[in-house]
């Protein structure tokens, strides 16, 4: 079911009322059938991978219906994550053990992220707070203009923030100062969520809610190219919703990318000239490999393409709005969380569904992370959680003689 938010976003000192839209495809509040939509029921079948729960943590309170960007982040070595009551905590990746944890007593809403040593995290009220990776001692905390609802960009020099009032922020990462800004213009009506800036050589790329997606440079924010994937459409500002939510994925020469409301498309990312695009729309988010894209559709049906043409080699409808997070490649497998604390694992090159387990009973908002041989997940309830695959690996000809 759609929840329909009074959101206030902030502008400065300036509080403007937002109407937020939390998942549109299941909204009967604009007639029809208030039913029609509802979660598909989990269907009974024979597990062929054996995952088991490594183990977990309580980070603190959650926020169950707020759907912010706090997932798992990692250096390598150490897992980091927070909730939204203001905790930090860094734990080995391996066992779980908790190396520190610090009380910020800010909302936060998007990150970590790490980078150089550092940890940076946003809250609800704006702030931008930095940690040491090592310790969690505090470095610095400024505040931007509004929320951040994504997890942060980190280079040598820069933070980079995107904020909801449809801000790319630089910010000095040695002392929190603003280095540069840029902004573009936010649509009366968007859906709760913004994609997380991504850097590429000397440039960053960012999404915005009225459908652009652009690349600037990182030494002074001046725009390197920008292109409007699907511009918006329809009668209401319903219709004409086409925010870019999702992570952007960057691989090799090409960027993937995928809109609300709008189409996946792959760009060349030196000029951000479209190779090719498909009528899908989602605010979850897409997954990469070596040679494919998965895509959460809106409602929950998990998509395979080729990255070389779009291509669609399966798709899966078993999870039909179930809410399900975007997708994360693990092994040879693709993994996905839905609303009910459950993570589904398909096989990655036909679709079949492989194994299932339970985080918990929280929602499972942010796509899982995959470290080595190990996947962590945060659920919206405020718990950690890392899985491992033990399924009997096949024995090799001479073991078997």
């Amino acid at each position: 079911m759609t929840i329909f938010n009074d959101y206030r976003r902030i502008a400065g000192r300036l509080l403007l009322p937002v109407l937020i839209v939390l998942a549109l495809t299941s909204c009967g509040m604009f007639g029809g059938d208030e039913d029609a939509n509802q979660p598909a029921e989990l269907v009974k079948f024979k597990p062929e991978l054996r995952i088991k729960k490594a183990w977990s943590r309580n980070l603190g309170a959650g926020a169950k219906h707020l759907r912010l960007a706090l997932g798992p982040a990692t250096d390598g070595t150490d897992i980091y994550a927070a909730s939204h009551d203001g905790r930090v905590a860094a734990f080995t990746a391996d066992r779980g053990k908790q190396r520190w944890l610090k009380k910020t007593k800010l909302p936060l809403s998007g990150g970590p992220a790490v980078g150089n040593g550092i940890l940076v995290l946003g809250s609800s009220d704006g702030d931008v707070i930095a940690l040491t990776a090592a310790k969690g001692k505090e470095l610095w905390r400024t505040t931007v203009s509004s929320e951040v609802l994504a997890a942060p960009a980190l280079t040598d020099n820069l933070v980079l923030i995107r904020t909801v009032d449809g801000k790319l922020i630089a910010l000095d990462i040695r002392n929190g100062n603003e280095a540069w800004f840029v902004q573009q213009s936010v649509p009366r009506l968007s859906v709760r969520g913004t994609g997380e800036p991504v850097v590429v050589n000397n440039s960053v790329l960012c999404g915005f809610d009225n459908g652009k997606l652009a690349a600037y440079d990182l030494g002074d924010g001046s725009l390197l190219w920008e292109n409007l994937l699907s511009p918006p459409s329809g009668r209401t500002e319903v219709d004409r919703l086409s925010d870019i939510n999702a992570s952007i994925h960057v691989v090799g020469a090409d960027v993937y990318v995928v809109g609300y409301q709008g189409v996946l498309a792959a760009l060349a990312i030196e000029s951000g000239q479209v190779l090719w695009t498909r009528e899908i729309s989602s605010h979850s988010g897409i997954g990469v490999d070596f040679n494919n894209l998965y895509v959460s559709r809106d409602d929950s049906v998990l998509i395979a393409l080729t990255r070389r043409d779009g291509h669609e080699l399966w798709r899966q409808e078993s999870l039909m709005y179930r809410d399900i997070s975007g997708p994360t490649p693990f092994g040879s497998s693709v993994v996905v969380g839905d609303f009910d604390g459950y993570l589904h694992w398909f096989d990655a090159a036909t679709g079949k569904l492989q194994a299932r387990v339970r985080a918990g009973g929280g929602r499972i908002t942010t796509a899982p992370l995959v470290v080595n041989e190990m996947l962590y997940v945060v659920t919206d309830d405020g718990k950690l959680f890392a899985f491992i695959d033990r399924t009997p690996k096949p024995k090799s000809p001479k073991e078997k003689s």
